[in-house]
Order: structure tokens, then C-alpha cells, then sequence
């Protein structure tokens, strides 16, 4: 006949005791803990769908309003790996408002940090704007090729980024004209950014050099110019970023700045 989970003799309770098995006392093992499932961080916020295209009238853009505090900080192209591997830890680790200004034939030192950028995108801490796909001389290229160096860099961006670089775009070098613009125009890009600060980075500066135009520039409305191309900027990003804390600015990006959206592609 079945028994079911025999009991223990006296002797076998005894020694039980002494080893403090209580749970064989009706000689059945207690089932095994269950170990917790790790926690899952929450998804970050949905990209909104890239919208169409909307042309309209060209504005060209140096500044911000000089009321508020507010500042825009730019990062052109990406041509140094650790320069980009820098700024994408620097808005990861501080939050800091960026606005990225990349060129897709610098695609290998951009795509290892779009897993770590397209939520700070997708939260709107970071923007990315159109620096054309291989940062030419638009004045030098036929109206085709203009077309073709912005859709180009768009696509890249939209696939690495999950985001439409429009309506702003910089033209390289800050060269623009008429046809340049009226091309730009006509593909929804009606903002051209240009600034007026700069950290003078484009070429190797030395640190120090790179601060007095930080302490320069950085001010109430400037759309502040920096480049992911030489390293002096990587040791001098919390003194950047204690600076502009000691001037009580708020870097912004430029849909904050100029009250425009990702998710139109234009002013709102």
C-alpha cells in the first residue's frame, strides 16, 4: 500500500534536529527558492514617425535670444572616434542638451553610441541636425549633388538615429548662397544654422586655448560651435560644463532654442 513520505524513527528525529532539517520532519524536501528575475528597465519614449518634407522660405540662424540663459552646443562631423565616444559619454553621464552635427562618411565613429544616443533623441536631449553626408563645399557642387549630399546624410541619420535632421541644416564651412539655400529650401531644410562662438577646435588648439574661447563665448543666446575631431576637448568637458554653470546658462537644443519639433520637421 502507498504511503506516501514516510516519517522519521525517534533516532532519525534527533539527528534531524541537530542539523536543523525541519523540513523532513514529514520526510518531503521544501521546494527550492525561486530566484527574482532581474529588473528590466523601462523602453525609452517611441521616436515619433519621420514626417514628410515641408518646404518653405529660408531663414538663416546665428544666434538665439540673449534673454534667458539659454545656449545651444553644436558638435560638427566626427572624423576623431574617441572625440565622438567622448561627447556620447558627456551626454549620457550629465545630461547636457547637445545638438550633433554629423557627416555619414563618419559613420564607423558614429554607429557604436546610437544604442546609448537614440533615447537621449528620443527624450529630446539630443538633436541631430543635417551637415551634409561628406562635408564638401555645397558652392562647388551642381544643384543635383547639393540635393544628393543632404537626402543622403538624412537617410543615414534617420536609420542611425531613428531621426529627421529637418528643418535645420549647417552647410560646411558655414558657405551657403542662393542656390544652395533654394535647394535646401525646397527639401524642408528652411533653417541654416550658423553660430556666433566658436571654441576655434576645427585644427588641433592647445587646452587653454580652448578655454579663453569658451570663456569668451559662452553666453546668454549663443549658438556655440565645437567639433568631434581633435582630442584637447575630451580632458575639458566638467570645467565646459562648470562654466557654464557658474553663468547660470541652460544648454539648450535648437527645437528648445527656436520652438520647433522632431516630430513635424519643422516650426510648430
Amino acid at each position: 500500500m502507498h504511503r506516501g513520505c514516510a516519517g522519521p524513527s525517534r533516532r532519525q528525529f534527533l539527528g534531524l534536529l541537530g542539523v536543523g532539517a525541519a523540513a523532513v520532519l514529514t520526510g518531503c524536501a521544501a521546494p527550492a527558492a525561486e530566484t527574482p528575475a532581474p529588473a528590466v528597465p523601462p523602453p525609452p519614449p517611441p521616436l515619433p514617425p519621420v514626417p514628410a518634407a515641408a518646404p518653405g522660405a529660408s531663414k538663416v540662424i546665428f544666434s538665439g535670444p540673449t534673454t534667458g540663459g539659454r545656449i545651444v552646443l553644436t558638435v560638427d562631423d566626427g572624423t576623431c572616434a574617441d572625440c565622438v565616444a567622448g561627447y556620447a559619454d558627456f551626454a549620457v553621464r550629465t545630461g547636457t542638451h547637445l545638438t550633433f552635427s554629423p557627416n555619414g562618411t563618419y559613420a564607423r565613429e558614429w554607429q557604436p553610441h546610437a544604442a546609448a544616443l537614440r533615447p537621449l533623441v528620443a527624450a529630446g536631449q539630443v538633436q541631430v541636425m543635417n551637415h551634409t553626408f561628406s562635408h564638401k563645399d555645397l558652392r562647388k557642387l551642381p544643384e543635383a549633388k547639393i540635393r544628393e549630399e543632404l537626402e543622403r546624410n538624412d537617410e543615414w541619420v534617420v536609420s542611425t538615429f531613428g531621426t529627421t535632421t529637418r528643418p535645420y541644416h549647417r552647410p560646411p564651412f558655414g558657405f551657403h548662397d542662393a542656390t544652395i539655400d533654394g535647394v535646401a529650401d525646397g527639401l524642408g531644410y528652411t533653417r541654416a544654422v550658423l553660430w556666433n562662438g566658436s571654441y576655434s577646435d576645427s585644427e588641433t588648439v592647445t587646452p587653454q586655448f580652448l578655454m579663453s574661447e569658451a570663456a569668451k563665448y559662452l553666453k546668454s543666446g549663443v549658438i556655440m560651435l565645437g567639433h568631434a575631431n581633435h582630442p584637447t576637448v575630451l580632458g575639458l568637458f566638467d570645467q565646459i560644463l562648470a562654466l557654464i554653470h557658474d553663468r547660470q546658462l541652460t544648454p539648450v537644443t535648437l527645437d528648445e532654442m527656436f520652438g520647433t519639433s522632431r516630430a513635424v520637421g519643422a516650426a510648430v
